[in-house]
């Protein structure tokens, strides 16, 4: 047995690419079908490529709702802080901070949870991310 990917629903593929982007995610394929209606893509960490991500977008509107009840992917990074710095600054909400230097939670466009892991033992608590409240849903 081989994992392949994890699909997750998505509503406006350009900004849950964009958004996977940030993360560090790279588009490995996409695939269009006109009968179905429906537009695949799949995303992978680079040197990570048998580990996918695969969006797919209905294109008739359809209301998809518990991006949490999805339960979350989770990624694991070289350096949490300076991760969700970076999302900040591009308009990402960090839902729950990594106070502990350890985890911390964002959501995808859809509302999806992301985790996100510091590689390695923790980092020390560091400002401003040791006080910073949760907020919204992780």
């Amino acid at each position: 047995m081989k994992y392949l990917h994890t699909m997750i629903r998505v509503t406006d593929p350009e900004a849950t690419v964009r958004f996977f982007n940030l993360l560090g995610l790279k588009e490995v394929r996409r695939m269009d079908n006109e009968a179905g209606r429906f537009t695949l893509i799949f995303l992978a960490a680079p040197g990570d490529e048998d580990a996918q991500v695969e969006l797919t977008h209905n294109w008739d509107p359809e209301d998809y709702s518990g991006g949490r009840n999805f339960g979350h992917l989770a990624y694991a990074v070289d350096d949490i802080y300076a991760t969700c710095a970076h999302l900040q600054d591009n308009g990402v909400t960090i839902n729950r901070p990594p106070r502990d230097g350890r985890m911390a939670f964002v959501r995808t466009p859809d509302a999806i949870s992301i985790e996100l892991l510091q590689a390695g033992p923790a980092k020390p608590a560091a400002e401003p991310w040791a006080s910073m409240p949760n907020t919204g849903e992780w």
